[in-house]
């Protein structure tokens, strides 16, 4: 896959590929797919390739909007990339698929930036801010059988998003964890985290968690 990022714009990493592969697996063959907070559109563009049959990527930031359309083009796949917060930007639409790698590094000031490339990243006091509005609303975007796919850290929680997903009517299950060292910017708020309880004294390493929700 050749994927740029224009200044500004996150750089696809491994919980990107992560959730990439994942959806390529379920094979969307004709399906729709919705890729919430897309970036560069890496995840998007992945499901176009294992033959969605119309993929939607959104993202509140200009700059990553341009950034999926240019990479969908230099993949040779069409992909509708939208400027927007979340599903506001689709309306009542509905979707087989729903895939987020969301903003989930905990904020030094606790809130939700509205400019610069920390949108990227930072997301309230406990990390949870978007992913837990996304657990919310998404049952009102899937159509019957369909699935919302999220990556995170499991410093933020595991357990919270299961629970917030079941509350929302679906059926949440854990597909992947893979464990590693800090990512760079929890590296750089260790000391934050631990402050907020997020991470244990002595604790180098997190998970990266892949969750699978189904709808009825």
């Amino acid at each position: 896959m050749k994927i740029v990022t224009l200044p500004g714009v996150f750089a696809p990493r491994s919980d990107s590929w992560m959730l990439a592969a994942a959806i390529a697996l379920e094979a969307p063959e004709g399906r729709a797919v919705l890729d919430l907070c897309c970036g560069s559109g890496v995840i998007g563009i992945a499901a176009a390739r294992a033959g969605a049959g119309a993929v939607t990527a959104v993202d509140v930031s200009r700059r990553a909007v341009l950034t999926a359309r240019i990479n969908a083009r230099r993949n040779g796949v069409r992909v509708r990339a939208l400027r927007g917060r979340l599903f506001d930007a689709v309306g009542s639409e509905r979707f087989d698929f729903i895939v987020s790698n969301p903003p989930y590094v905990p904020a030094p000031d606790g809130g939700i930036p509205v400019r610069g490339p920390e949108r990227a990243w930072d997301a309230g006091r406990d990390g949870r801010a978007l992913l837990d509005e996304i657990c919310e609303r998404a049952p009102r975007h899937l159509r019957p059988g369909g699935a919302i796919l999220l990556v995170h850290s499991s410093l933020i929680g595991v357990e919270p998003t299961l629970e917030a997903l079941a509350a929302s009517g679906l059926l949440p299950t854990v597909l992947e964890r893979h464990e590693g060292p800090l990512g760079p910017l929890m590296t750089e708020r260790a000391e934050l985290l631990r402050d907020r309880g997020l991470l244990e004294a002595d604790a180098e390493s997190e998970e990266i968690v892949l969750i699978r929700a189904t709808a009825p």
